[in-house]
């Protein structure tokens, strides 16, 4: 009675309608962030299942090639090897040597499909590329030399038939001194490397949260955090690349594959390389993976 002569009545019902008001807005919020958290989760599961499914592909279709036909079935490489260092150079001085009369020593670089002066040179064993490439091949008229190498900068395709190999140093290993960038979603480490040494320039490290299982208003909230902190790593990454554009000629940048598109634009070659460890110890072996060219004997 004495709410109500008071007029505190009124006020009491319009506060626990504007509670019961509140209490929706925040199960609304909880549900559309539990929405956004099981899109993310979502997207994670499916980005896993598309790298699963073209790791399935490029088996696949290495399978078929191999088993394209009975005659096709039965070929296999002589042996491969990894080369590099003194080895690499060795290999390449050796194939440099070979001399033949005119139209005698045959060079191609494959890149997707084999073409036909390429099958025309290798007979059989052009199967052998197929699987191999791309990479460049080598053959000469009397079939002493047959091989294939996976150089890491390979020019433009070509086929030609000459005295000699036509082979360059600088698909291989770098002749002038290069800029080369790791960049991790969580570390950059930029060096110059001159095909025998590297020196490390700069680097920066950043604090990005490791993956997180907690659902909910967490999982969301943890999602967007880390994606900020990623993003702002790669500015930071492509501040310092741009700190040393005088360092050297060209630029390779190597590391995770989800960050990489980031620098597509503006690298000369990018690549994927698993490389760990702080960054001059990183980024020494992501040029070690990266320079080091597969020989396969066909």
């Amino acid at each position: 009675m004495l709410d109500e002569l008071l007029g505190r009545a009124e006020l009491k019902a319009r506060i626990e309608e504007l509670e019961e008001e509140n209490r929706h807005l925040e199960r609304r919020a909880e549900a559309e962030e539990e929405r956004r958290s099981e899109a993310a989760s979502e997207r994670q599961r499916a980005e896993e299942e598309v790298n699963r499914l073209e790791d399935r592909v490029t088996e696949l279709e290495d399978r078929v090639s191999r088993l394209g036909g009975d005659e096709e079935a039965e070929l296999d490489f002589r042996g491969t090897e990894d080369l590099r260092g003194e080895r690499l150079s060795e290999v390449l001085a050796r194939l440099e040597s070979v001399a033949t009369g005119p139209e005698g020593a045959f060079s191609a670089v494959v890149s997707e499909d084999v073409p036909d002066e390429v099958e025309d040179a290798f007979g059989e064993r052009s199967a052998l590329i197929r699987r191999a490439g791309p990479c460049v091949c080598l053959t000469d008229d009397a079939g002493v030399v047959s091989v294939a190498l996976d150089a890491p900068t390979p020019p433009d395709p070509f086929a030609e038939w000459n005295e000699a190999f036509r082979l360059e140093r600088s698909w291989f290993v770098p002749t002038e001194p290069v800029r080369v960038a790791l960049v991790r979603s969580d570390l950059f480490a930029l060096g110059v490397y001159d095909g025998d040494s590297l020196t490390l320039v700069d680097e920066v490290e950043s604090d990005v949260m490791n993956a997180h299982s907690k659902g909910g208003f967490s999982q969301a909230r943890f999602e967007r955090r880390r994606d900020e902190q990623v993003d702002n790593h790669l500015d930071r990454a492509t501040e310092a690349l741009a700190a040393h554009e005088n360092a050297a000629e060209g630029l390779v940048v190597l590391g995770e594959r989800t960050v990489l598109g980031d620098f597509r634009a503006t690298a000369d070659r990018v690549a994927t390389v698993d490389a760990s460890g702080d960054p001059e110890e990183a980024l020494r072996e992501a040029v070690r993976e990266f320079w080091t060219t597969r020989l396969y004997r066909l």
